[in-house]
């Protein structure tokens, strides 16, 4: 089953010490951001993936020394590509109950 809201360990590019606190970089269609390893490969929503601006996520990074855009740029192949549910064509019951003779 697809977690479309959590973070899955595929996801992860790197492991970051930021303010003592270890800290990994995930990636998704929106950029990067930053998680703790107790968010990673559970059946939960990630707050950290989307209660966070990117933009403080990159600010933060470039305070770590790192270039947001090009680690978004070098681990952009690991993102999933959302393809939602499979959709089919209604079926109308009363005309299929019609096509049984």
């Amino acid at each position: 089953m697809e977690n479309r809201f959590g973070t899955t360990s595929d996801m992860i590019v790197q492991e970051v010490e930021n303010n003592g606190i270890t800290q990994l970089i995930a990636i998704d269609s929106k950029g990067l951001y930053l998680t703790t390893q107790d968010r990673v490969d559970r059946m939960l929503a990630d707050a950290n993936r989307y209660g966070v601006s990117r933009q403080k996520v990159n600010q933060t990074l470039e305070n770590l020394g790192l270039d947001p855009l090009q680690l978004f740029n070098s681990y952009k192949h690991l993102i999933k590509t959302d393809t939602g549910q499979t959709k089919t064509k209604a079926l109308n019951p009363i005309k299929a109950s019609k096509r049984r003779a």
